[in-house]
């Protein structure tokens, strides 16, 4: 179940990045990201609704659900947004992949959870080979607004990181997953109004076919679907482990590229796939527990009773 989820994470988010690429235009960041979890909220609730599962949390929750929906649902992809327009993308995901430092040092901080040898080596091992998947293309397209664009998209990581924490509370105080997603992009999308009727962005409707389906994409299966099994991931293995989705869906990002945009292989690239391949397998590799006699005698009494 673990490495279902897993795969349906980096999958799905790794599918996400062309279709925001799809929603560059005329409608500005704020109102894109607020019809996508506005969309995705409505799809959500109204799931919950019809098939009878939808129930309001106690009131002392709603503070950490709000948390949840300014960092994961709001916050940090404003920040990602903007940096995508100053940087390379492929920067933006190297920078992304930090999220498996951040949430080994948040987990440390806020519960006391113990960074592992383990933990540390998969995400360095992740980072490296991001640095060299996409360092090549990195180094082309760095230009004056690099150093803008490098703290958006570390603030949004650390958001993003932030939102984990929240969410492994809300897990751990008995929320499901459904329900803490449903009502945080509820509150995502109020701020985001919000913030669109502060700083006077206007509305603008949906210019194409081509958006709308993005946007459909987008709001169902990137945020409902992807959310909901990236933080389920977060509530069974923890955030550490789970944020590892965040190195790998990058090369997902990038196998897209290579067949629909013409993206060209270099061999810092090939190095680059295969050192996160690695760490991907130090993550949730498990030595086999040592068989003691006891276990094997337990064993064989299973056996010879299944026998008689």
């Amino acid at each position: 179940m673990n490495l279902l989820l897993f795969l349906s994470t980096v999958l799905i988010w790794g599918t996400t990045w062309i279709a925001i690429a799809l929603e560059v235009g005329p409608v500005p960041v704020l109102v894109s990201v607020f019809y996508r979890f506005a969309l995705a909220a409505l799809i959500l609730l109204g799931a919950l609704a019809a098939t009878g599962r939808l129930s309001v949390p106690a009131r002392r929750h709603h503070p950490f659900i709000l948390a949840q929906a300014l960092c994961l649902f709001c916050c940090n992809f404003l920040c990602f947004y903007a940096a995508a327009a100053t940087v390379p993308s492929g920067l933006v995901s190297v920078v992304f992949s930090l999220a498996t430092l951040f949430n080994a040092v948040n987990a440390r901080l806020f519960f006391g959870t113990p960074v592992t040898a383990r933990v540390a080596l998969a995400a360095a091992l992740g980072v490296c080979g991001l640095l060299l998947l996409f360092g090549h293309d990195v180094a082309v397209g760095i230009d004056g607004g690099t150093p803008r664009g490098i703290g958006l998209a570390v603030l949004g990581t650390l958001f993003f990181s932030l939102g984990n924490m929240a969410s492994r509370r809300n897990s751990e105080a008995g929320i499901p997953p459904l329900t803490a997603n449903a009502w945080g992009m509820a509150y995502g999308a109020l701020v985001l109004l919000a913030l669109m009727g502060i700083t006077g962005t206007p509305f603008v409707a949906p210019p194409s076919g081509t958006y709308v389906a993005a946007l459909a994409y987008l709001a169902a299966v990137g945020s409902v679907v992807g959310f909901t099994t990236y933080l389920s991931l977060v509530a069974r293995v923890g955030a550490s482990r789970a944020a590892y989705a965040t190195v790998l869906f990058p090369i997902v990002a990038l196998a897209i590229s290579t067949l629909f945009e013409g993206y060209r292989w270099h061999w810092t690239g090939l190095l680059g796939l295969a050192v996160a391949l690695l760490g991907n397998a130090v993550t949730f590799w498990r030595p086999a527990a040592p068989r003691t006699r006891s276990s094997l005698r337990g064993r064989a009494g299973r056996f010879l009773s299944g026998l008689s």
